[in-house]
């Protein structure tokens, strides 16, 4: 489809979006996804919220008890712009920004996209040489960091950057937001894939709209009223939609958790009285062990990993809520699968979100029947975009955006996980690439080869398994556990560190060398882990 004028004076997005050819088709059937041509998300969820509802309601809270108004988070988010556009920066310039959940990560966040800048929100547990590799793909000019996080972005060298608790003595600034185009590409979401390099995901100012105008609007059907909270780290876009745009999507609260862990998030939700609350499948079987107060919640949304019928039936169980389960994908966005209340099917992940359509097909891109197995296939208004990447090509294939999950579809259109058709590691909510954990564990003297799987486990999913092969001369022991743990911990993300450590004598190959991953997989589900 034909693109608007562009307001982007950097012109690197646009020029690195996939060919036109390779773009699934995209779906605006819904009246509320037909978006005027010129639009800054960043100015429609905060000022027309603001003449929706006023400034001065509540915005964003923390686990302190700080209260910022919609007003308040204008007033920031247009410092920060008025900041960058004062260093140099122009429309269209990538700003990567590095901080915990907190109300000032969500003011750099509008403050990028009201100067006209992409954002590339990253978590901030990942390493030097993970920064380095977000730089190669999407050129940063700048980055808006947290104090506590300085040093990993220092050692990583990817250019000039600026200490976000700089920005918070800065005096009030006017600043007129850019007038962008709905098609210009408002921010780049990093996702994993299986060979271990990251993916850059391209989404529109619309895009970020579109998420919130149908599982938001459709099934979430949250008000004003409402206080959301959660875990999931605005880095990931199951975050920032649950955390950010949903909930200034209609002027209702978000409030914002450093830490996720399941005490942290239990205290917050008896503290503050949240109503709707975005977690993995694995925190809310922790926070049953919690002893937290939970009456106050009225919705209750699961992503990131499957949904296990015990932890479905526990949780109601407990509170008398059903969880609202879906699927979504960093290259949509957001959830596009999904049912609540009187539509949920315990054990299925639900139907298509009004907006977007589904389907199972074979490996030949064709509709299997009803009740047998194949790969998910979604479109709707959000659909893959790769920067410069030629895994485009395997991510659409035949008019659909492929997800790379295998599924049933029941005879009333009701979708049921199978299992991940990947060598994609899905652990407690997080996507965690094999060949990543791998590389870092080479990285340490004492491993020869290594191979890492996913283990099938009932409380997180999948566990991080690796076969290791040590140098001769060197014992395989629970303190060579512990380090190797310790040395991934140390080069990549903490949580994507190996959970269970084998040591082996040789890892399995073909006739042609390749390490038989799939023997390591079956070996990994049919047996009990070793100690350590």
């Amino acid at each position: 489809m034909a693109l608007g004028p562009s307001a982007h004076v950097d012109t690197f997005t646009r020029d690195h979006l996939p060919p036109a050819d390779q773009w699934p088709p995209l779906l605006f059937d819904l009246p509320e996804l037909v978006y005027p041509q010129m639009l800054n998300c960043g100015v429609e969820l905060l000022d027309a919220t603001i003449a929706a509802h006023g400034g001065d309601r509540r915005c964003l809270l923390d686990a302190d008890g700080a209260v910022w108004t919609y007003d308040d988070l204008r007033r920031r988010a247009d410092a920060v712009a008025a900041y960058l556009t004062g260093r140099g920066l122009v429309p269209g310039n990538r700003v990567l920004l590095r901080a915990p959940n907190n109300p000032w990560l969500v003011a750099c966040w509008f403050g990028v996209l009201r100067m006209g800048g992409v954002v590339v929100t990253t978590m901030p547990l990942l390493r030097t040489t993970e920064l380095q590799t977000i730089h190669e793909i999407a050129r940063i000019d700048h980055s808006l960091v947290d104090s506590r996080f300085v040093d990993d972005l220092a050692a990583a060298a990817i250019g000039d950057f600026t200490v976000v608790d700089e920005l918070a003595g800065r005096p009030d600034t006017t600043f007129t937001p850019v007038d962008t185009s709905n098609d210009d590409v408002a921010l780049l979401a990093f996702t994993s894939g299986t060979t271990g390099r990251p993916k850059a995901t391209m989404h529109f100012h619309r895009d970020v709209l579109a998420n919130a105008d149908t599982f938001s609007r459709h099934v979430l059907k949250p008000t004003a009223d409402d206080l959301f909270t959660g875990s999931p780290p605005l880095g990931f876009t199951f975050g920032l939609g649950g955390l950010v745009v949903f909930p200034l999507r209609i002027g209702a609260a978000s409030l914002l958790l450093e830490k996720g862990t399941p005490d942290v998030l239990g205290a917050a939700i008896t503290a503050h009285r949240p109503t709707i609350l975005f977690t993995a499948p694995t925190a809310y079987r922790a926070l049953l062990g919690t002893g937290a107060d939970f009456g106050s919640l009225r919705r209750c949304v699961s992503a990131g990993e499957p949904l296990p019928r015990g932890t479905f039936d526990a949780w109601e169980a407990a509170t008398g809520l059903k969880i609202i389960d879906g699927i979504g994908a960093t290259e949509l966005l957001h959830i596009f699968i999904s049912a609540a209340d009187g539509d949920i099917r315990p054990g299925a992940t639900g139907r298509p979100v009004p907006g977007y359509e589904a389907a199972v097909l074979s490996d030949a891109g064709e509709p299997v029947p009803d009740g047998e197995i194949g790969r998910l296939a979604v479109r709707g208004p959000t659909g893959c975009r790769y920067l410069a990447d030629e895994r485009q090509k395997q991510y659409v294939q035949h008019g659909w955006n492929l997800t790379g999950d295998t599924y049933v579809r029941d005879a009333d259109g009701y979708y049921w996980y199978q299992a991940r058709n990947d060598d994609m590691i899905i652990s407690a909510g997080f996507n965690i690439a094999g060949p990543e954990v791998e590389m870092a564990l080479l990285r340490h003297p004492d491993v020869v080869e290594c191979c890492v799987v996913g283990a099938p486990d009932p409380e997180r999913t999948m566990l991080v398994h690796a076969y290791v092969v040590l140098r001769p001369g060197v014992d395989g022991t629970p303190e060579k556990v512990e380090e190797l743990r310790a040395h991934v911990r140390s080069v990549i993300a903490p949580y994507k560190a190996p959970r269970v450590v084998e040591f082996v004598d040789a890892l399995p190959r073909t006739s042609t060398g390749k390490v038989q991953r799939f023997v390591l997989r079956d070996r990994a589900a049919s047996e009990p882990p070793p100690g350590g």
